[in-house]
């Protein structure tokens, strides 16, 4: 597997060149893409050398054990060093997803519960909210349609990372996993007898595409603008600026109306277009390429109930990880690190046991 470090040698070697040139960073966007790959290899990089280095240290320590059994416990030290940098270079050269350098775009939308739903997609919002906070992203909701008590009927929320990002910290990398149906457990604000009732809302997590990640054509569009309206129905203001988007090759359809600017809301859905025709584009090539490639980037199925809030017993359990804690207050208030985590290392397992298989 390691054999593979040479050719990544010359494109590491290659990237610090071109990133040492004052035309490469012309272009803001070519150079945050330099950057983030230059990052990714330079993981590899010193992982690979700290492993060789540990083998020559390792040869000397050994053939000086043979003299002098003083040595030995180096000989230890240094077989254990080797062998961890062996299994953290292992874990770098799985393929990854090629989204995983990119931010996030949420789609959170109420499901089975009516309005109880509706609060609980508030609930999720409020996390993911929060979440970005612990980890320094800025958050900007691109659309929301609310519900009469406060909730939402469905909001998208755009999550972005502040300067260069350690590959696998990326917005997407590590909220791709929450796209799945979430369920919750709890008396309602409207259940007057006490009762728990069960409610779910389903969430839909895309990587952000930029403008070169994927080309629309005017001509595939069609744009309709309509009149805002807020919780019930009740209009909020008397212009035409909301704006519905039809990709007519696909037929996705996308509307915003958050924004008092037609042209913002314009801007806004078109972002969301974007993300949802890169994510299509995705779907088709790791269709293309075969089961192998599909275990490969999504190993940890998203497309089902994946976690359920239990409020009486405080409790939040993953689905697909086994992951379970009594800090669901906690979760809910942002501290859902330890949630992913469970994810990111079950995914993390699948592909090397595809890889190695």
């Amino acid at each position: 597997m390691f054999e593979a470090v040479e050719g990544l040698l010359e494109e590491h070697a290659d990237l610090e060149a071109r990133l040492a040139l004052p035309e490469t960073h012309a272009d803001p966007r070519t150079a945050k893409t330099l950057n983030q790959r230059y990052a990714e290899l330079t993981a590899i990089v010193t992982t690979w050398r700290e492993w060789q280095q540990a083998g020559d240290d390792l040869g000397v320590a050994r053939e000086l054990a043979v003299e002098d059994e003083a040595f030995a416990d180096e000989v230890s030290a240094l077989t254990a060093q080797r062998e961890a940098a062996a299994e953290r270079l292992r874990r770098l050269l799985v393929p990854r997803d090629p989204a995983d350098d990119k931010d996030a775009i949420l789609e959170i939308k109420s499901g089975e519960g009516g309005e109880e739903s509706a609060l609980f997609a508030g609930d999720l919002l409020r996390m993911y909210t929060r979440y970005a906070e612990t980890r320094g992203w800025s958050t900007e909701i691109l659309d929301s349609t609310g519900s009469d008590l406060g909730g939402f009927k469905s909001v998208t929320l755009a999550v972005k990372a502040r300067g260069n990002t350690e590959p696998g910290q990326t917005p997407y990398a590590l909220l791709k996993f929450e796209g799945g149906v979430h369920r919750v457990q709890r008396v309602p604000v409207t259940e007057s007898q006490g009762r728990i009732h069960t409610s779910a809302a389903g969430v839909l997590v895309l990587p952000e595409a930029e403008e070169i990640d994927v080309q629309i054509d005017e001509h595939d569009l069609r744009i309709d603008v309509f009149r805002s309206s807020g919780p019930g129905g009740q209009s909020v203001n008397t212009t035409d600026s909301a704006v519905r988007i039809t990709h007519l090759p696909t037929g996705i359809v996308v509307s915003c109306q958050n924004e008092k600017s037609q042209l913002q809301n314009k801007e806004q859905a078109l972002r969301i277009l974007r993300a949802r025709l890169l994510a299509v584009a995705q779907e088709e090539a790791d269709a293309a390429a075969g089961e192998a490639r599909r275990s490969q980037v999504r190993t940890v199925d998203r497309s089902e109930r994946i976690r359920t809030y239990n409020f009486p017993e405080n409790r939040i359990s993953d689905h697909r990880t086994g992951y379970k804690a009594h800090n669901l207050d906690q979760v809910l208030d942002g501290d859902l690190q330890p949630v992913i985590d469970s994810c990111v290392s079950a995914d993390l397992e699948a592909r090397l046991a595809a890889v190695e298989a």
